[in-house]
């Protein structure tokens, strides 16, 4: 059951990486954002993306070109329908996801056909339960920025059937060229259960003053080889994501090291989401 047609729901940093991994790998990709304005900030973002690999020399000019006509962009979910596989990458909110997976369900016409969440955490399980496919729904989550990170975190629930996560290993390693790895259904999977808890101490150690956002960012950079200090890093994910990812493990596990510190719980409130907005603990240009 090969996969050709793949639909992505969302165009933000994450969704519009995917539809550029999908367009490139040679897929037909139908895009969806919540309304027209949205969609066309998605081609804008991936056609953007793909003029800077052409710069880098990774693309041609005729690459761009043949990988744009591959992509469509619109805020009709129903132009999902012939879809073999449906990434949802909407915002990290569990609402807001249960309610697509419910409507998706019932659009997608194949009964072959997958949907997967790129979720940090939110349980698949759930997710499975309102699509009226729980067979054929797992968690399929990419790393930002999606058309460099390698890796991609394969995420079966306990309804999730063996062909479902087989048909996905298969499409992520040899139709997309990456690597994937499976992980329970558990909130954060592997890396972020091992990543959040770092970038939420980081966050505590500002919040109490140790040291300033860039002093500590250099001690993990120049004493620890990291490629990035944990409040840069987490500028880039979005605060936003940070702490939903912090709130959904700590509401599964009740471990104070997953709790989100008070300063990330107002700079959320603020605006203050990092690089997306312009703004987190560093100044961004827009």
């Amino acid at each position: 059951m090969t996969i050709a047609r793949l639909g992505v729901v969302g165009g933000g940093l994450m969704g519009s990486g995917i539809t550029e991994v999908g367009a490139r790998a040679g897929l037909s990709v139908v895009t969806v954002e919540v309304d027209d304005d949205a969609a066309k900030r998605a081609a804008e973002r991936v056609e953007a993306s793909l003029r800077k690999a052409e710069q880098r020399g990774k693309l041609t000019a005729d690459d761009v070109a043949a990988t744009l006509e591959r992509v469509t962009f619109t805020a009709d979910l129903e132009a999902l329908a012939d879809r073999d596989l449906v990434v949802e990458a909407a915002s990290e909110d569990e609402r807001t996801k249960l309610d697509l997976f419910r409507t998706l369900g019932s659009i997608l016409e194949s009964d072959d056909a997958v949907l997967a969440s790129n979720t940090s955490s939110i349980p698949i399980v759930k997710l499975g339960a309102v699509s009226g496919r729980a067979d054929r729904v797992m968690g399929v989550h990419f790393f930002n920025p999606a058309p460099v990170m390698r890796l991609v975190e394969l995420i079966p629930s306990l309804t999730t059937s063996p062909e479902t996560l087989q048909r996905m290993q298969t499409f992520v390693s040899e139709t997309l060229g990456k690597e994937p790895i499976e992980a329970t259904d558990r909130a954060g999977f592997v890396v972020n259960s091992l990543l959040v808890p770092y970038l939420l101490s980081a966050i505590r150690m500002y919040e109490a003053g140790y040291a300033s956002a860039a002093d500590i960012d250099s001690g993990m950079v120049l004493g620890c080889g990291h490629p990035m200090g944990p409040l840069a890093l987490a500028d880039l994910i979005g605060l936003d994501t940070v702490r939903a990812i912090g709130v959904s493990m700590y509401e599964e596990f009740k471990e104070p090291l997953y709790s989100p510190p008070p300063v990330l719980d107002r700079m959320v409130e603020a605006g203050l989401l990092g690089k997306k907005s312009g703004h987190g603990f560093y100044p961004y240009d827009r």
